[in-house]
């Protein structure tokens, strides 16, 4: 395993997982990678690590540099442990190596591992001198997690941006121009969409303290670094922080004799009628981290469910559980689907959407099979609501 020069006496040493296709809930369709980074300078440095099942592949990239023994400081921007979980190892390698994180980050990583290590705790804004480079800490709490924390390195203008940026993309590429830009903004749009995005005015702060930073190259910690096209990255960064939609309906549903399915064609066609974009996904074979990728920037979020057992088909329920726990702000709400007697499942997928904080529609429902003049009354019910 070699390591891959991002500028003169700078590495990445990370762990490329192939075969990962579910990341806790959100699926990762082509893989991702664990990134962590070696500085080569008076005093040896590694910023982040990689999962636990993968540190030989690290060591591996590192020992093409240099003896990991020898590393002098090991910076942990984030605890979880797809970025820590190597670290019992390298340490036990590297025993007089000082472990760099944020407060939160200590209290996290000894929670984690019940290890006393040479802990140093850094204050947001201190600068480590390294030799001929210096790294600079900010703390970036709550994106996504309490301990979270970037590193600037100013000399060669990079920021190791941990989670921010980061996308699940398994490739032998390391850097974003050697892949087609739309498959990585894609996946870029659907990692923030499905991790970052409850912490909207997290990730606002965040981008003000790094405002002033002179960039060159992004190296965040999943997926391919940003050398180039760094302001398209960052430009979508503060779109989606700023809670930013376009002329844009998303219809989900589920259905059971694809009655609920009618409703929701009819729903697009009249949204189409009205100029928006629109997207349609059944939740028997679409998963809902991709349907989220598409309602980071939709207006209108209509859902609609069958009744079953007096309650929502199982699919809806748990797009809806998914969606409120990632609490996009200032959406518009429809609530539809069809029944047979007891008709409760519109009303709770109603419920949802108010509870996710969404302004709603008069909600749409119709016993058993909707015939053309009910779909024409939909058509119209619906063209005198949407904006």
């Amino acid at each position: 395993m070699k390591a891959i020069k991002l500028k003169e006496g700078i590495y990445w040493v990370g762990a490329i997982d192939w075969h990962i296709r579910n990341f806790h809930g959100y699926s990762t369709p082509r893989g991702t990678t664990y990134n962590a980074y070696l500085i080569i300078d008076d005093k040896i440095t590694l910023v982040d690590t990689v999962k636990y099942y993968l540190i030989d592949e690290m060591l591996d990239r590192i020992s093409d540099v240099i003896d990991p023994s020898e590393i002098d400081y090991i910076v942990s921007n984030h605890v979880e442990p797809d970025h820590s979980g190597g670290l019992p190892e390298i340490m036990a390698i590297a025993p007089k190596a000082t472990l760099i994180t944020s407060p939160n980050g200590e209290k996290g990583l000894r929670a984690h591992y019940k290890e006393d290590w040479n802990f140093h705790v850094a204050k947001t804004g201190e600068v480590l001198n390294i030799g001929k480079k210096n790294l600079t800490f900010v703390h970036t709490p709550m994106v996504h997690w309490p301990d979270n924390m970037v590193t600037y390195l100013p000399e060669d203008k990079i920021l190791f941006s941990n989670d921010a940026f980061g996308q699940h993309i398994a490739s032998s590429e390391r850097f974003a121009d050697e892949l087609p830009l739309g498959i990585v903004m894609e996946e870029a749009q659907k990692y923030y969409a499905n991790i970052v995005l409850p912490y909207g005015a997290q990730v606002k702060k965040a981008l003000g303290a790094l405002a002033d930073l002179a960039l060159e190259v992004i190296a965040p910690s999943h997926g391919v670094v940003w050398r180039s096209d760094l302001s398209s990255i960052i430009g979508e960064y503060e779109k989606w922080c700023g809670n930013a939609t376009d002329k844009k309906a998303v219809v989900v549903y589920d259905t059971m004799w694809n009655s609920t399915e009618i409703i929701a064609e009819k729903i697009v066609e009249t949204f189409e009628s009205k100029g928006y974009q629109t997207r349609l996904y059944n939740l028997k074979n679409t998963h809902i981290s991709d349907v989220m990728t598409e309602i980071i920037n939709a207006r209108y979020i209509c859902v609609g469910s069958p009744t079953l057992n007096n309650n929502l088909m199982p699919t809806v329920a748990s797009f809806l559980t998914y969606l409120k726990g990632l609490a996009p702000k200032d959406r518009i709400g429809l609530a539809f689907g069809s029944y047979g007697w007891g008709g409760q499942s519109v009303g709770q997928v109603e419920q949802y959407l108010k509870d996710c904080g969404f302004e709603t529609l008069e909600n749409i429902r119709i016993q058993y099979i909707p015939d053309e003049n009910q779909l024409e009354e939909i058509k119209v019910k619906l063209e005198g609501m949407v904006l």
